[in-house]
């Protein structure tokens, strides 16, 4: 495989012909802005590609970012950009690229996690990924989505702001809200320019970005809405509040926006904008994958996170794809404190390095997986012990949805 179709990192002068051969895979032009920003975000150091002679027929690219787990951040390999030319399907091309990020990820100390979105959901499961998190896609016509009496919007107050006057207030709101929100990741500069591009092209007939900011009467602001309309839709882009006010607030004013009857956005799957309607069936939910997770470092990984309960479980690991994770882990949690080493000791649970993925975020439970035939108890109860610590308070979700790691 590697003899024939040999891996290795891109070159500067190469990214037009990678870039190409990705949006080609795609079904989408480079210089029509395929990849925005791609010239800029991705990182060559960490950008593969497959090579046929001289041909780029294959790659994937990693952006590093910083995850938000229950109790704790840590650090993500963001893996995107995953293609291979059609003219070069079933030749081993993925699986070398995938097995290559992670044994690079090993070997180098690098990130414990992996995490992706599925262009395809039969895809990832086999080198080792979990859906780790979902995405409720809202609808509804905004003629029968009025909030519940009484419903808390504090005494702030909603402007719209010029992208310039907005940029510094998002950062700050978003910084604050994605360290307590499992699922969100760190933006630094590069990732605000790609969040917030805004030409022609990624518009999908809409208008421009409108920024709606919420401000305390003290003058702090606690949360925003990124926005564009479309003809008889508000196409919600993102939300992000630091109190349940504002929350609130920036929903009433979506929800009173005239000239639409129409509204559509992303959300998690226990979003609290159902809690405010009147008629809660009136936001239409349809519920898909979001992220997909793989423990590329067991023991670093399961100690990065905190846990709900106490824990004190020896686990059964098994892993084809990274055989480096497979052997038995002693996990221990109590608070803060948590630990996950090594042990011969008897274990309670036997499980792939993909449950542990799809469990990591505290969204898909293990008690769900076991059901499903997919984890072995070999102690009475470690099931249900296990699924209580993994849980998470909240729903896990990512709310760039498609484009995660790109911003």
């Amino acid at each position: 495989m590697t003899a024939r179709y040999p891996l290795r990192t891109i070159a500067a002068h190469e990214l037009d012909a990678w870039a190409r051969m990705i949006t080609t895979t795609y079904g989408q032009d480079w210089h029509e802005g395929g990849l925005r920003n791609a010239a800029s975000s991705l990182e060559p150091g960490r950008t593969i590609a497959a090579y046929d002679g001289e041909a780029i027929v294959g790659g994937a690219s990693i952006y590093g970012r910083l995850l938000t787990v229950p109790g704790a951040a840590t650090p993500v390999a963001g893996i995107t950009l995953v293609a291979v030319l059609p003219t070069h399907r079933r030749r081993g091309i993925l699986t070398a690229m995938m097995r290559k990020q992670l044994t690079d990820l090993h070997e180098s100390g690098g990130e414990p996690i992996a995490a992706l979105n599925a262009a395809e959901a039969t895809i990832y499961a086999r080198f080792g990924y979990g859906i780790a998190s979902h995405v409720a896609e809202i609808r509804g016509d905004k003629r029968f989505l009025a909030l519940r009496p009484g419903t808390d919007v504090g005494d702030g107050t909603v402007r719209l702001l010029d992208r310039q006057e907005a940029r510094p207030l998002l950062e700050k709101v978003y910084d604050t809200a994605r360290r307590t929100a499992v699922g969100w990741v760190d933006r630094t500069e590069r990732f605000w320019e790609a969040r917030l591009a805004d030409g022609e092209r990624v518009r999908d007939g809409g208008t421009a970005l409108r920024f709606a900011v919420h401000q305390e009467p003290g003058g702090e602001v606690t949360g925003y809405v990124l926005y564009r309309s479309k003809p008889e839709l508000v196409q919600v882009v993102e939300v992000a509040a630091t109190t349940r006010q504002s929350y609130a607030a920036l929903w009433r004013f979506l929800l009173d926006l005239d000239a639409h009857t129409g509204l559509a956005c992303d959300g998690a799957l226990d979003e609290p904008l159902k809690h405010l309607l009147t008629d809660p069936r009136a936001a239409r939910t349809r519920v898909i994958d979001n992220l997909w997770v793989r423990l590329a470092d067991v023991g670093r990984a399961l100690a990065a996170r905190r846990y709900s309960t106490s824990l004190d479980l020896v686990l059964e690991v098994q892993d084809t794809f990274c055989p480096w994770n497979a052997g038995r882990y002693h996990l221990h949690a109590d608070g803060e404190s948590v630990t996950c080493e090594r042990t011969r000791a008897r274990p309670g649970l036997r499980l792939t390095a993909a449950e542990l993925g799809a469990a990591y975020l505290g969204g898909t439970t293990l008690s769900s997986l076991a059901a499903a035939g997919r984890i072995e108890e070999l102690r009475a109860g470690a099931v249900t012990a296990a699924s209580l610590a993994f849980r998470g308070e909240r729903e896990p979700f990512h709310p760039s949805g498609w484009a995660f790691p790109a911003f």
